[in-house]
């Protein structure tokens, strides 16, 4: 990584609270500009207002709450093509989505998974929150509790969607839905799990930081003042 001659650089945008069909837009948007090579690989962190979507390989029973629950809730609910099945967005969670082309790191869609996990994992650390994989499912967890949910789509080497880390998510939330179909373990966040309220934007730096170093970058450009 530290031989190569060109400086890998990263985009970094702090986008605030934004609505799910906008970041996704955003989203979309930057894929083409990353695929055109018009801009570096980008990285999104924000949160969304109280959200429900369901990957590809979503069981639409796993969302178990009614209209009055969506209603009174103010929960929106998005069928979207990342891999995974159901989840839940909130204020409160940090949200990333990674705009990358593994073209120019490695083409290895497992390693990809197994680096946000590894990203996730040492952000914790920080906290002096001890986390772990667990075999069958992807995503960071403490014990049978997840603290963060991975959904990702690669197409042409060009990743999208990302991970949902709960900070200081309200976790009654999860009680509409069976969170990605696993009916036999628990969610949890930072502020549950270490009992204390956490700053976001200093969270989503500790983010920043360990993906930097994770995928090696050796250049930031953060434009998060440019998209408010």
């Amino acid at each position: 990584m530290g031989n190569q001659s060109i400086s890998k650089i990263l985009d970094y945008r702090d986008l605030g609270l934004v609505d799910y069909q906008e970041a996704w837009e955003i989203q979309k948007s930057l894929f083409e500009k990353r695929l055109n090579n018009e801009i570096p690989d980008t990285l999104l962190l924000l949160e969304h207002p109280h959200t429900y979507t369901l990957g590809k390989s979503a069981n639409k029973e796993n969302l178990i709450s009614d209209d009055d629950y969506l209603k009174e809730k103010g929960i929106a609910v998005y069928d979207i093509d990342r891999g995974g099945d159901i989840t839940y967005h909130g204020p409160g969670q940090i949200v990333g989505y990674i705009i990358f082309d593994l073209k120019n790191w490695k083409q290895d869609t497992n390693l990809f998974l197994r680096s946000i996990e590894e990203v996730i994992i040492k952000t914790c650390s920080d906290y002096g929150l001890q986390t772990s994989r667990m075999e069958k499912h992807t995503g960071v967890w403490i014990d049978d509790r997840k603290i963060c949910a991975i959904g990702i789509k690669v197409s042409r080497w060009i990743t999208m969607h990302g991970f949902a880390l709960n900070v200081n998510t309200d976790l009654d939330l999860f009680n509409g839905i069976i969170p990605c179909g696993i009916t036999d373990k628990g969610v949890t966040s930072l502020q549950k799990e270490l009992d204390k309220k956490f700053v976001i934007k200093e969270v989503k730096q500790t983010i920043l930081n360990n993906v930097i170093n994770v995928f090696g970058y050796d250049e930031l450009k953060n434009e998060s003042d440019e998209t408010g």
